[in-house]
């Protein structure tokens, strides 16, 4: 009986969380009047102007920008991070926020539970000593009446990453609190990502993702003119905040990623480390091609779940015939999540470009529509082809039997990818 129970919990975890199906997709272009408004109806997230943006690249330009605005906090720091690893920066950011937080400070750090596993308990006493409140996104507690139920949940994880101070600057982007992001992402073990720094009215929306996240994992609202001040306009940058949760039933992401394929008209410019695109992503990347659109991904060399890797690989056929350029980053691992469409339009964030991200973790990602921003990151991607190696139909094609087998075995895993 027991066994039987354990096998209904696996079945129950690998078979649910998975994009409802689009059967149709509307016919419209970045830039035209009806894109802003299907966009906002089909992401649940308004575009607001007003907004500063700056492009971090790697750990060289991100955490010293972080550190800084944490060090300067004066009324509250909120904090939602998926991956946070034992170190030099995981331990410099815990004193900092302790710092703060001692100096009488409202400091909120919300850890993943599996992302931050490893993290020893010196360092989250560290911190809640201080008068941090940290706090574990859904951890499996010991067996009890609903064991089964929070075990499945468990498999529905916060891949977001936010840090707010005093509720008028905002971080996000993809990196992790580890080590192995710092430095400038050209050196091996040492990760390639992309981040921003916001300031203005959607810094507002930034923090109602995380007093989201804070409420399911506290039942605490966070409230009031530290968190959510009255925000002035900071810049002129048109953007938003789209945040998916699909354990309630929402694919934002997916829907922004989609809909911004399908609509461009000139070029697509893909960086993503988990490139896993479903069949109708892939036939919207295909069609996009036959109809003239430039199209360009870049994949990792190098990989950390190597079975990723290899259902990443199995999808290049198609795509290298139908025109569409891959290339795979050699220097170290690329972790960057963005994209570019058309020059005018562009997004950073936290989501990959498969199911786990689509249909499994809470992610979210910002989108912008400004061309100087789009062309900051068309010449970040520029930089990064220059390390990069050009993926071939022929080189493809004459792949090792061994490879060809490792895609079929990592083929019908990819919804849990």
């Amino acid at each position: 009986m027991r066994r039987r129970a354990w096998l209904l919990v696996l079945f129950a975890l690998f078979a649910c969380g998975k994009v409802r199906p689009v059967t149709e997709i509307p016919d419209i272009a970045v830039g035209e009047p009806s894109f802003f408004p299907t966009i906002v109806a089909h992401t649940d997230a308004p575009i607001l102007g007003g907004n500063l943006i700056d492009i971090l690249l790697n750990g060289d330009e991100t955490f010293p920008a972080m550190l800084r605005e944490i060090k300067n906090a004066r009324e509250t720091i909120t904090f939602a991070q998926y991956l946070y690893q034992d170190g030099v920066i995981a331990r410099e950011f815990a004193a900092a926020l302790a710092e703060r937080c001692r100096a009488g400070v409202k400091g909120h750090i919300l850890l993943d539970s599996q992302g931050a596993r490893s993290l020893p308990q010196e360092i989250t006493k560290t911190m809640r000593d201080a008068g941090c409140k940290v706090e574990f996104f859904r951890r499996v507690e010991a067996p009890h009446v609903v064991f089964i139920w929070r075990l499945i949940r468990y498999n529905y994880r916060n891949h977001r990453r936010i840090l707010v101070v005093d509720g008028k600057t905002g971080f996000t982007g993809g990196y992790g609190i580890s080590d192995a992001w710092t430095g400038n992402g050209r050196a091996r073990e040492h990760w390639r990502d992309t981040n921003v720094r916001i300031e203005g009215p959607l810094v507002n929306h930034l923090q109602a993702a995380f007093a989201g996240s804070w409420f399911e994992a506290t039942g605490a609202v966070l409230g009031g003119t530290g968190y959510f001040p009255s925000l002035e306009p900071r810049g002129n940058i048109a953007a938003q905040i789209v945040k998916s949760s699909p354990i309630g039933g929402s694919f934002q992401n997916y829907m922004l990623f989609l809909l911004s394929i399908a609509s461009a008209k000139r070029s697509i410019a893909i960086t993503n480390p988990y490139f896993i695109p479903d069949k109708k992503i892939i036939d919207a990347l295909l069609a996009a091609a036959h109809r003239g659109v430039r199209v360009t991904v870049l994949v990792p060399g190098k990989i950390d779940v190597k079975v990723t890797y290899r259902a990443s690989r199995h999808n290049y056929g198609r795509m290298l015939q139908s025109g569409i350029d891959i290339y795979e980053y050699q220097p170290a691992l690329l972790h960057a999540k963005t994209m570019i469409v058309d020059g005018v339009w562009a997004t950073v964030g936290s989501t990959n470009m498969d199911n786990r991200s689509f249909a499994l973790n809470e992610e979210l990602n910002l989108a912008v529509y400004d061309r100087d921003f789009a062309a900051k990151l068309e010449a970040t991607l520029s930089e990064d082809l220059r390390y990069a190696k050009k993926i071939t139909y022929a080189a493809w094609a004459a792949r090792p039997w061994r490879e060809r087998f490792f895609e079929l075995f990592a083929f019908p895993l990819q919804e849990q990818l």
